[in-house]
């Protein structure tokens, strides 16, 4: 062990920015436990079905404050695009070949997961497995690559988001927020704020990254004026207090992203930001880059694969032969989230299973790091996906 934190510290140049890898980590890392956490599947009379304990334990909401991280994604993904992309240019690197590289990193982990997860519908379904339960499944699976079609899509405009301010896409959000919640606009509307959401704190990293935004101000004023937002948006403006999906909620501060959520992940980016100098302290110890290092290498596995991970220990209990408490019974309890956290070292077990089998379609190519190394860095120790 001690030699391979040796290895991974030396070969980190030393203007690597290793706190936006921890960002990113804990971001993939607060992803995984929130879905782990805020996701049951109830076995009932032969039928898997999935509910939330959100549902039935609505003040339990303070959780996915803590486990909805994907505005982080977003502003370090921000961030190392429009960083990539001007060293790309710098180069001479035509845009259709940076994105080609970029999208070839991100979509080839998912190669796997739609072939190893077809053939298991097909077996599933051959064996006399109800519909209702293959949905189930299937929408578990396959949801989280929402992420990654949004995420393709503001890399491939990163040339434009690289010279937008943040204010802009946070205007539209609130304005379609307007629409939609003040003037009893139609629901569809909604919907661009899928783009204009995410661009917010994607806009925010490659401002960071061209310079700009960049002081202690600007970080406590996201901090600060985002949570101030969030709280008063809940309290008097009608939005749901949970920042993420709950099944049969009339309003989802997810699906698609609405204002509150928004203004929270803009506090998460601060809070996130502010963390950075003390990151950057910690991370200088050789194990503890180790660590960050070794998450990132994987981060597309863990995420594309901790949903299976978590069915697949699911699928197994079921072999006891009775509902068991935590993985198979209704969260409608504290009995229910004491027994889960009893299971997330088996979820973990089962997601080492799947590193193991599918990590080498994320190794990038030679070519692939060559194209996408921003100018001044050196060989990076962990991928630069997002």
């Amino acid at each position: 062990m001690r030699e391979l934190v040796r290895r991974i510290d030396s070969a980190t140049p030393p203007d690597r920015d290793r706190a936006l890898d921890a960002l990113r980590a804990f971001a993939i890392l607060g992803v995984v436990l929130g879905h782990w956490l805020v996701t049951a599947l109830v076995a009932d009379s032969g039928t898997v079905r999935s509910t939330s304990p959100l549902e039935h334990l609505p003040h339990l909401a303070p959780v996915s404050w803590t486990f909805q991280t994907l505005a982080v994604f977003f502003l370090v993904g921000g961030h190392v695009g429009a960083g990539g992309f001007a060293a790309a240019r710098a180069r001479g690197t035509t845009y259709g070949k940076w994105l080609r590289a970029r999208t070839a990193r991100l979509f080839r982990p998912v190669v796997p997961v739609l072939v190893v997860w077809g053939a298991a519908a097909v077996g599933m379904l051959a064996s006399g497995v109800g519909s209702e339960t293959l949905h189930t499944l299937l929408q578990l699976v396959l949801s989280p690559l929402w992420f990654l079609l949004v995420f393709a899509a503001l890399t491939a405009a990163t040339p434009l988001l690289a010279r937008l301010h943040p204010l802009w896409p946070l205007a539209v959000v609130l304005h379609v927020d307007l629409i939609r919640f003040g003037l009893d606009g139609p629901e569809w509307l909604g919907w661009v704020n899928v783009a204009a959401g995410w661009a917010v704190p994607y806009c925010l990293g490659a401002a960071r990254a061209r310079g700009a935004l960049r002081n202690r101000t600007t970080e406590w004023v996201l901090l600060v004026g985002g949570a101030a937002a969030t709280t008063g948006l809940v309290l008097w403006g009608g939005y749901p207090a949970a920042m993420v999906g709950v099944p049969g909620a009339a309003i989802s501060n997810l699906n698609p992203p609405t204002l509150a959520a928004v203004a929270f992940g803009l506090a998460q980016c601060g809070a996130a930001l502010l963390l950075t100098g003390p990151l950057r302290r910690v991370l200088a110890r050789p194990a503890a880059w180790a660590a960050v290092a070794l998450v990132n290498l994987c981060a597309m596995t863990i995420f594309l694969w901790h949903q299976t991970a978590m069915m697949a220990v699911t699928a197994t209990g079921l072999l006891a032969g009775r509902p068991l408490p935590g993985l198979h019974t209704v969260p409608d309890g504290t009995d229910w989230l004491l027994a889960r956290l009893t299971w997330l070292p088996a979820f973990a077990a089962a997601l080492l299973v799947c590193r193991a089998a599918f990590h080498t379609y994320e190794r990038r190519r030679p070519r692939d790091h060559e194209r996408d190394r921003p100018r001044g860095e050196g060989r990076p120790a962990a991928p630069a996906v997002m």
